[in-house]
């Protein structure tokens, strides 16, 4: 590797993973999909810079990370604010911006949401593992090395390209708002028969937290509760947005590092298309559900998958 085409990690913040689209079609072997939970923002980041779907990011999570720039490059950041700068400029979220080397591009603390994607022009160049670069601990697959988080003085090759010095800025229609109150659209599955009626009811009309249980692999949510069947079940597959009612009666809702089988009884799955704005969420949000529309959303989610290319 050319250690000037790179860019190094001078503080790895909270948790800075590399995530391109993630694994698929290998859940019968245990291994889970990873890949970015916030799939809005991370394909608006990679769409800023004329990237293709799958180009490998960075997923910042809680901020407080620096990186030195040692090449000119062009990139773009989308997600939660995490009031980002360059060389102490504050730079414009959902936008492409120019950098030079020397520069430090630093992540401060989360005014809103809780996650932003860093991309570069033609992706961050790794190696991938079973299809993908996409770091999951759990399974010690992708990233730098088994999936762990960035690490302080690690090199992120990059493949040097021509820079546009004029940013491009995602329109403000489209930009979502990580503060308001979170009303995600269920899409009910078979178990749901063996809820008892007042309990699907108080789901639907419960207003919940989301607890301090939050992670890649799932939210937990509290101020609720709805108690689950009286049966046991056999482990199954578990989808992504699964939301998993365990004896305590607090859902969780599983994400993109979930476990691929489980036993707890489901109420079905959160419509794919919310599931990044919960990946945004802090704890202490508030959080409502609705029963969705399950032709309605495939046609919304299909529309937003023509666009990105997926």
């Amino acid at each position: 590797m050319n250690l000037n085409e790179s860019i190094s990690v001078v503080k790895p913040g909270q948790q800075t993973l590399i995530q391109d689209f993630g694994r698929f079609g290998l859940a019968h072997f245990g291994i889970t999909q990873g890949g970015p939970v916030d799939d809005y923002a991370y394909s608006w980041a990679n769409h800023l810079l004329g990237n293709h779907v799958n180009c490998p990011t960075l997923e910042i999570t809680l901020g407080q990370a620096e990186f030195q720039i040692n090449h000119h490059c062009q990139l773009a950041i989308a997600g939660g604010d995490l009031n980002a700068k360059l060389d102490n400029e504050p730079i414009k979220n959902w936008s492409s911006f120019a950098a030079k080397p020397g520069q430090r591009l630093t992540f401060g603390l989360p005014k809103n949401g809780l996650r932003a994607y860093l991309a570069i022009k033609h992706g961050f160049q790794v190696p991938k593992q079973l299809g993908s670069s996409s770091a999951v601990a759990r399974d010690q697959l992708g990233g730098i090395e088994r999936g762990l988080p960035l690490a302080q003085g690690d090199r992120l090759p990059i493949k040097p390209h021509l820079v546009d010095n004029k940013p491009l800025q995602m329109t403000f229609r489209y930009k979502p708002d990580y503060d308001l109150t979170l009303e995600l659209r269920v899409i009910e599955g078979y178990q749901i028969g063996d809820f008892q009626q007042d309990q699907i009811n108080a789901f639907y009309a419960q207003e919940f937290e989301v607890s301090q249980f939050i992670d890649r692999m799932g939210y937990r949510l509290t101020g609720g509760r709805v108690l689950p069947p009286n049966q046991e079940y056999l482990s199954e597959g578990i989808a992504l947005g699964a939301i998993q009612i365990p004896p305590n009666g607090e859902p969780i809702i599983l994400l993109n590092d979930r476990q691929t089988i489980g036993g707890y009884p489901k109420f079905g799955c959160v419509a794919r298309i919310d599931l990044p704005r919960l990946a945004q969420a802090k704890p202490g949000q508030k959080v409502r559900f609705v029963k969705g529309d399950l032709l309605g959303l495939q046609d919304v989610w299909g529309q937003w998958a023509r666009f990105f290319g997926y």
